[in-house]
């Protein structure tokens, strides 16, 4: 069974920034692919961003482009979230997620493992 752990969210004001990681023991972490999603009171859980296994291949949703920076440290087992210019539709419960297979993209269902949440706050 693989953990997730995040840590970072918080409540920040618009135009700030927060940095969410998600730890896991696995020993196979740099064979997953890994993940953001967030989920919003009432709403579904959405793509947030992804990366490949190496590292070398990175995606996100639209709303969060040039805002959120996506990476991972195979030697550590972690990945990060770097946020900037937080907004307040930004509000969410933002959760790690891994896939043992390669990239196939933003529907929740393609990850075998989650988190269990971080929330992330942005006041106006």
């Amino acid at each position: 069974q693989v953990q997730l752990v995040e840590s970072g969210g918080g409540l920040v004001q618009a135009g700030g920034s927060l940095r969410l990681s998600c730890a896991t023991s696995v020993r196979t972490f740099s064979t997953y692919t890994m993940g953001w999603f967030r989920q919003a009171p009432g709403k579904d859980r959405d793509f947030v961003a992804a990366i490949n296994w190496g590292g070398t291949s990175t995606y996100y949703t639209d709303s969060v482009k040039g805002r959120f920076t996506i990476s991972r440290d195979n030697t550590k087992n972690a990945v990060y979230l770097q946020m900037n210019n937080l907004a307040p539709e930004d509000t969410a419960a933002y959760y790690c997620a891994a896939s043992t297979a390669a990239y196939r993209g933003r529907n929740p269902s393609f990850y075998d493992y989650w988190g269990q949440g971080t929330q992330v706050t942005v006041s106006s």
